[in-house]
């Protein structure tokens, strides 16, 4: 298949994928059906059904994409001089995007879902390990995560980050009207920092004094 007629297939499926994560946003996941999400994408029910089998399939191509993204922002991150530079670049990396209510509402129902269906419960563990290990891998090759004087192990200090950042997500969900990409990175960063601070600069601070 050429390239050229590959490329409009591509763009049909981000367009379902776009319009499916407003619906489940919106509706949850188990009460979104694919007429609500061609209805979003406004194509008809039997084109999407040309991509995806079902909700699920949809789901997991949601999720192939998202560890895709990530595999992005951590190498962005990788290339990062110092740690705390490192989380600056993750905790922000969807401060811009649009409607970010919208992906944080998408992924606390998906979490819910996750809770009663194994498929998807294996889907958001591979995506959510596919980060862990990778900012795991960070902190073991940083100045900080080797000096560093508390015995946390770089793994541990990564779900402590996840959790932060989830805490933070749920957050999102609550705020009662949006917040620009400006004041979004603000918050962002300044969260990053503080985290930094409590888990890493006074374990520094204490091996150089």
């Amino acid at each position: 298949m050429s390239s050229s007629s590959l490329e409009p297939a591509l763009d049909r499926r981000e367009q379902i994928l776009g319009a499916a994560m407003v619906c489940f946003a919106k509706r949850g996941f188990h009460q979104t059906s694919m007429h609500d999400i061609s209805a979003e994408a406004g194509i008809s029910v039997g084109l999407i059904y040309r991509y995806f089998e079902n909700k699920e399939a949809v789901i997991a191509a949601m999720a192939d994409r998202h560890k895709k993204e990530i595999q992005a922002v951590l190498e962005r991150a990788r290339r990062a001089p110092t740690l705390l530079e490192s989380l600056e670049i993750l905790f922000t990396a969807h401060c811009c995007e649009n409607s970010p209510k919208v992906q944080s509402a998408f992924v606390v129902d998906l979490y819910a879902e996750a809770s009663r269906n194994p498929q998807i419960a294996d889907l958001v563990r591979d995506v959510l390990q596919t980060a862990m290990d990778g900012v795991t891998d960070l902190i073991s090759r940083s100045e900080e995560g080797t000096t560093a004087a508390h015995d946390l192990k770089p793994h541990e200090l990564s779900e402590l980050i996840f959790a932060v950042a989830r805490g933070m997500l749920m957050r999102d969900v609550l705020q009662p009207q949006e917040m620009t990409a400006a004041e979004r990175r603000a918050r962002q960063l300044e969260v990053a920092r503080r985290l930094w601070r409590l888990l890493f600069q006074m374990e520094i601070e204490s091996v150089y004094a």
